[in-house]
């Protein structure tokens, strides 16, 4: 299971469970068969099926917390809506459609060819290409001019690892300002995607559009998985800093590039770790802040888990658990205590303590702060991921800073993009197709723009 998984703030639980080998198994009963007895809790059934490891890994103690931590955030399960079945990478996928009270989601149920299951995920329906439909697919925003740019691949070389990367050019003479994008939590591929939402490549080519080039890449977590860790205890330096530095290299390394104007745009998590990446990286000339929490991981999270619950009529046996899961969560991470080997039951996945103990101490507003470098710090209005409070921290600490920029987005979501309904959003917004908004790609234009001219 990826470590960035684990601390996603999108619902996404993942297990790996295998099933006994059967004649001639029908995979898409197989698929709809597991979800059944999710729902139905016949969790003894479910752990029945898996095989030696999965039993170590995923014992059946935890199935029921797993399952619940699943339901505190998505509603009451609903019923299945559909089956799908096809081959991908060797394996034969059912990806099951379910409806909750407040989303729709993917289960998606990998399996060899004697029906043996090699991972189950829940995501956002149509979060992968095979799912997204016609009409719940990416399609291009209307300010981007496919005419007026190319993409080619690259590489990101970091250490050992090498990531998979899409450089978005302009079709324009001379060198030209450059974005390097870093994502959230969570193994995302080069567009942030997130149900039938890509953020990162409105932003690849909205910016492309304006005559500004865009580096983005798949994630460390995303390309290697497991693997990722490596022998090291995991850290927050590994699964990102190290390789946002790596992309800012290689983008100072292009002849089409104007090397003292390379930015660092960071969404969430990336947003909060924007400004120790660019204390780290003298080649940043400015970080762009997208909904990047000011506040520690485990904060937030309670934060989220409080709203979610809000969310229901009636506070259920499900959201009370996940809320003091919650809050116990927290006192473990910011136990003095501590150590890099220490495990943290972070809803059911083992995360280690290395993870949270290389963000201790870090405040990103002050780190942000003592930059000497611009700053653009954006905010919507509906994001119940990463709220007000944490752009309030940023505007606290950057108040007497000249070179820094602030915009708020009354009607935008997390995603930048208004979402369903009013208010604070939900997490059936993230079902919701949706492309970033054109004022959030302006007012970066201008801000970029306007900084460049400075020098």
């Amino acid at each position: 299971m990826h470590i960035a998984e684990r601390i996603s703030f999108i619902f996404l639980l993942l297990a790996f469970i295998a099933v006994s080998p059967a004649q001639s198994p029908d995979f898409e009963a197989l698929g709809k068969g597991l979800v059944t007895q999710l729902a139905a809790r016949e969790f003894d059934k479910v752990e029945a099926r898996f095989d030696t490891q999965m039993k170590a890994a995923l014992p059946l103690a935890k199935l029921p917390e797993v399952w619940d931590s699943l339901l505190a955030q998505t509603g009451a399960f609903k019923g299945i809506l559909a089956v799908r079945v096809f081959q991908k990478q060797g394996l034969n996928a059912a990806f099951v459609t379910c409806e909750f009270d407040r989303a729709m989601l993917d289960a998606k149920v990998f399996m060899d060819s004697q029906g043996q299951v090699k991972g189950l995920f829940f995501e956002p329906a149509g979060a992968s290409e095979e799912a997204a439909s016609a009409e719940a697919g990416w399609k291009a925003p209307p300010y981007a001019k496919p005419d007026s740019f190319h993409e080619r691949d690259t590489t990101i070389v970091s250490g050992r690892w090498q990531l998979p990367g899409v450089l978005t050019l302009p079709n324009s003479k001379g060198a030209i300002p450059a974005v390097v994008l870093v994502q959230g939590s969570g193994p995302h591929d080069q567009d942030e995607t997130i149900g039938p939402s890509k953020p990162f490549k409105d932003l690849a080519w909205g910016l492309a559009s304006q005559n500004i080039a865009v580096l983005r890449y798949v994630k460390r977590t995303k390309q290697y998985g497991a693997d990722s860790k490596g022998d090291a205890p995991f850290t927050v330096k590994d699964e990102i800093t190290d390789d946002a530095i790596a992309a800012v290299t290689l983008l100072s390394k292009l002849p089409e590039i104007n090397k003292k104007q390379i930015y660092l745009l960071g969404h969430s998590l990336g947003g909060m770790l924007a400004p120790r990446i660019a204390a780290e990286d003298p080649q940043v000339a400015g970080i762009i802040i997208m909904a990047g929490n000011a506040r520690p991981l485990e904060k937030v999270v309670i934060d989220q888990i409080n709203y979610i619950a809000s969310l229901t009529s009636e506070k259920t046996p499900e959201n009370q658990k996940q809320i003091e899961r919650a809050e116990v969560i927290a006192a473990q991470v910011e136990n003095p205590s501590l150590k890099p080997t220490d495990i943290v039951d972070f809803f059911g996945s083992p995360i280690p303590g290395s993870y949270f103990l290389d963000l201790r101490g870090y405040d990103p507003a002050k780190t942000a702060a003592g930059l000497k470098i611009p700053v653009l710090v954006l905010q919507g209005g509906r994001d119940y991921q990463v709220t007000n409070a944490d752009f309030d921290i940023w505007r606290k600490e950057l108040a007497n800073d000249p070179r820094a920029t602030f915009k708020f987005f009354p009607a935008y979501t997390h995603l930048f993009n208004p979402g369903a309904g009013s208010g604070l959003a939900s997490p059936h917004d993230y079902s919701k197709p949706g492309n970033v908004s054109e004022g959030v790609v302006t007012d970066i234009v201008r801000w970029i723009k306007a900084n460049a001219a400075a020098h």
